[in-house]
């Protein structure tokens, strides 16, 4: 007998990192540790692509910062830089006002109320992001994570002829020596769909499998996506224009960030944008707790329309009208006699 895959009754509010979550890049406790000046290493970076190309060679923007990550890790600078240390200077990023409480927040709206409750509501948090994935996962956040899509460092990378080795000997000072995975503003969009697919909770389907709407974990509409600006435009495009929504935050010091929100929703890139402040009394908070509430509400009336349509009425006994009842009686009444017989 066909069934679907998922019950569709999950929520997914899938955020940004950098500027989103935290007002500086994830990557400054790592400078800071190391005694690293960030300003010198961002600015080399954003070179890196026109330096190249004047000796004919083509970079990707996107790898730009991975690739000098590990130059600086080549040349000394970064020196026995690995994973682990990596993981470390996570604890060291420091939030926006409201989290990480605000995320444990967040997962107890789709309780407060009966009837999501009874529906099994519920409500996941993923980031989604250009960052790296260790600092993410050291962070104070990670334990409000339900998944995460980041870059990633391989470490001691396997050397010709392994596939004839038996054994690997496994360096004690290892050092992150190669790019493993690589998120950028486009590929952002494939963690979309592997969360709308439900592709990160069964391994059995492929994210490029072809899947009828009603068989995907989290549809778009079930979806909230929270950026800080141009660059997620096209994950916001990806979201909003599958019926979720899309909503942009601004460093409330930074009026710049304000205007620059201000055009994306003029365009209809976003739904709305508000301050980078997650406190229970903030407009961010309250629009978010809004829309969470709405789609629990969407998708308390759709799974009890689907009940109504699917579940046939059981046999009852008949009542007759009144007219009938009636009718059934004069049947039943003696008959009169009649003076004219």
């Amino acid at each position: 007998m066909a069934t679907t895959l998922f019950t569709q009754n999950t929520i997914a509010c899938i955020w940004d990192f950098d500027k989103t979550l935290i007002p500086e890049y994830m990557q400054s406790p790592l400078f800071r540790r190391y005694g690293i000046d960030e300003a010198s290493f961002w600015a080399e970076t954003n070179q890196l692509a026109a330096r190249y190309k004047e000796r004919g060679y083509h970079l990707s923007p996107e790898i730009a910062y991975l690739n000098h990550l590990l130059t600086y890790v080549h040349e000394g600078p970064l020196k026995g830089l690995n994973n682990k240390i990596l993981f470390e200077c996570g604890a060291d990023i420091k939030f926006y006002q409201g989290l990480p409480a605000f995320f444990e927040q967040a997962k107890a709206y789709v309780l407060d109320r009966p009837e999501y409750q009874k529906h099994d509501i519920s409500l996941e948090h993923y980031v989604v992001s250009t960052g790296l994935a260790p600092m993410v996962r050291g962070s104070a956040i990670a334990k409000q994570l339900d998944g995460v899509w980041a870059c990633e460092f391989i470490e001691n990378p396997l050397q010709p002829g392994f596939l004839k080795q038996k054994e690997f000997v496994m360096e004690a000072t290892a050092e992150i020596a190669q790019i493993g995975m690589v998120i950028d503003n486009t590929t952002k969009t494939r963690a979309i769909f592997e969360i709308n697919k439900g592709t990160n909770k069964n391994a059995a389907i492929d994210v490029n499998s072809k899947m009828a709407a009603e068989d995907r974990r989290i549809p778009f509409q079930n979806m909230i996506y929270i950026a800080d600006g141009p660059s997620d435009v096209p994950s916001f495009s990806v979201v909003k224009g599958n019926g979720g929504k899309a909503f942009a935050v601004y460093n409330p010091a930074k009026p710049e960030e304000f205007a620059q929100n201000d055009r994306l929703r003029q365009s209809g890139r976003i739904d709305h944008y508000g301050p980078a402040d997650y406190t229970e009394a903030s407009s961010t908070a309250q629009w978010l707790r809004m829309h969470i509430h709405q789609i629990c509400d969407r998708i308390v009336t759709d799974r009890e329309a689907a009940v109504s349509l699917k579940a046939s009425k059981p046999p009852r006994h008949l009542n007759a009208t009144p007219e009938e009842e009636a009718a059934r009686h004069a049947k039943k009444a003696p008959k009169q006699a009649s003076f004219l017989e």
